[in-house]
């Protein structure tokens, strides 16, 4: 778990840069390639490649960490299959915070609901879709994966 948090803490706070200053600091402070390299595959000149690193490493460090994927997070998710699967909408109402917000992709594109109530009545209508369902982190969030019949994944 502390691992899958530092990864997703990386990966946010990476994805906050460009892409070459991504490049020059993974490359470098990771890798620790020489910036005359990286400048050769960025096309830059060593001292740019070099400032690019820096300005990476400046909003790397004053980034706002990201506060992981609480507990309470994975519960939602568990009652809102639960409540799906087995009916417990009583529970799911009991974690649900009023203003949650349900993003769901479907083949006609994404779909959102507001409210605890709106979820927890969407979840009794996800009844077929929840026992494919499975818990996963989307996008470094608690989220839902299933499959459509094509093999493609949607996510909520």
């Amino acid at each position: 778990m502390l691992a899958d948090s530092v990864g997703l803490a990386l990966l946010v706070v990476l994805e906050s840069l460009r892409p070459s200053e991504r490049l020059a600091f993974v490359l470098h402070d990771l890798f620790a390639v020489p910036f005359d390299e990286i400048g050769q595959i960025l096309g830059k000149s060593t001292a740019a490649t070099k400032m690019l690193a820096s300005r990476a490493r400046r909003k790397v460090q004053t980034s706002e960490r990201p506060t992981g994927v609480g507990r309470e997070q994975r519960d939602v998710v568990q009652a809102f299959l639960a409540a799906a699967r087995r009916g417990d909408f009583e529970k799911l109402l009991r974690v649900l915070d009023p203003q949650v917000k349900l993003t769901v992709d479907t083949p006609s594109g994404v779909v959102v609901t507001l409210g605890a109530s709106k979820v927890a009545a969407g979840a009794r209508l996800s009844a077929d879709a929840a026992t494919q369902g499975r818990a996963a982190l989307v996008n470094g969030t608690p989220g839902i994966m299933s499959w459509r019949e094509d093999g493609t994944p949607t996510r909520w």
